[in-house]
């Protein structure tokens, strides 16, 4: 009788001992469970006098922010004011301070890193001032204000910006970067508002009948819950080199560059908001169409020449600009070789203004008071112009 127990035993014990090994992990269809990413990780080092949470802003390198390009973010992180000034917030003293940093879910590329102290400027400067008022989620709340300070990652020797790259491992898994540094300091200050503009042009852009629209744009200050109080458009000519000099590549005797430079893009049809429109005539590859625009050289930007008619090195103040719009259609998905169309797609376009701090300002916004209710913010009518193309 003890014989089928001892079986019976040594049979439950099989089954016990089989139950403990580790099942068998295999891939599934979901895309999620397969992914693989990796991290950026370092500290930021500060040295400025003004006080407000850090954000960091991560670009892939291929389609960098203004001024430099359009590139938007692709993640952001935010460091605290008290995580990063400690003892120091409430006084003016000018660190160095630093604090540490993470961007997680990275995939394999190259990066740059781009962020901005968003300073609380009432603590220590009078009307106008700015508190800290970062908001990532809409337009006109996600870029620095007057007196907020910029950063980003760049090489320690040259200031250059650096290319921050996540490679993969021999299995393929990307492997974490880390010791990355990211540098505040007062000399990259900002040292004026956003170029909030309106327009009080006609909407409508016949490009059968009309070949150029000019449309003339003028400051548009706000307050409270969206504080931007530009004096004037801030114009200035390209230096890209630093060197106090207006670039003049080609030679003709004429500076290559205005800033602010104007953009005029393609917003999506059938889409609720204001969301530019990525693959207009729906063959599955990215576009990027815009108009072929620009400010008018003539009226307020001759105060870019002195009283000899030579370029003034240094930006100034003007009331106002106009803008030339072409009935010319770009596939502007690649900045540096934009693709003329051989048609200008009908529809609606935003005009995007962007300064040579990497600021800008887009018609139309959230503001817009078809949009402005539902987001929680203010109705400002002139912020709803929208060109729309025939």
């Amino acid at each position: 009788m003890k014989r089928p127990l001892s079986l019976l035993a040594f049979a439950l014990a099989s089954l016990l001992s089989g139950g403990c090994d580790s099942p068998d992990v295999v891939p599934t269809a979901d895309g999620r469970q397969n992914t693989r990413s990796a991290r950026i990780e370092g500290s930021l080092v500060v040295q400025s006098r003004a006080r407000g949470n850090a954000i960091v802003f991560l670009y892939d390198a291929a389609n960098p922010p203004p001024p430099a390009g359009s590139g938007r973010p692709l993640a952001f992180t935010v460091v605290t004011a008290a995580e990063l000034f400690g003892a120091s917030l409430g006084d003016n003293t000018p660190g160095p301070f630093t604090a540490p940093f993470s961007l997680s879910l990275v995939d394999p590329g190259r990066y740059l890193l781009r962020g901005f102290i968003d300073a609380d400027t009432c603590r220590n400067v009078p009307q106008p001032c700015h508190v800290s008022d970062f908001n990532p989620w809409y337009g006109v709340t996600s870029e620095p204000n007057a007196g907020d300070v910029g950063g980003g990652a760049v090489d320690p020797a040259t200031g250059a910006t650096r290319i921050l790259e996540v490679t993969t491992d021999a299995d393929g898994w990307p492997q974490p970067l880390t010791g990355v540094s990211v540098s505040f300091a007062d000399s990259a200050t900002v040292p004026f508002d956003r170029p909030a503009f309106q327009t009080a042009d006609a909407r409508e852009f016949n490009t059968a009948g009309t070949a150029t629209k000019l449309v003339t744009l003028t400051p548009q200050p706000l307050t409270g819950a969206v504080d931007q109080r530009p004096p004037g458009f801030w114009v200035q000519l390209g230096d890209a080199n630093k060197d106090g000099v207006p670039d003049d590549a080609n030679a003709d005797g004429k500076p290559d560059v205005v800033w602010p430079r104007v953009v005029v893009r393609k917003l999506a049809d059938g889409v609720t908001g204001h969301v530019d429109d990525t693959d207009y005539d729906r063959d599955g590859k990215a576009d990027t169409v815009v108009l072929a625009a620009g400010l008018v050289p003539d009226g307020p930007l001759a105060a870019l020449l002195d009283a000899e008619g030579k370029p003034r090195p240094q930006p100034v103040f003007v009331p106002q600009l106009t803008v030339a719009i072409r009935a010319q259609a770009l596939d502007a998905h690649d900045p540096a070789a934009p693709v003329p169309l051989t048609a200008v797609p009908p529809g609606r376009y935003s005009v995007i203004l962007l300064q040579s701090t990497g600021q800008t300002w887009r018609l139309p916004n959230e503001l817009d008071p078809a949009l402005a209710e539902a987001v929680g913010l203010p109705g400002v009518p002139s912020q709803a112009f929208v060109l729309e193309v025939r």
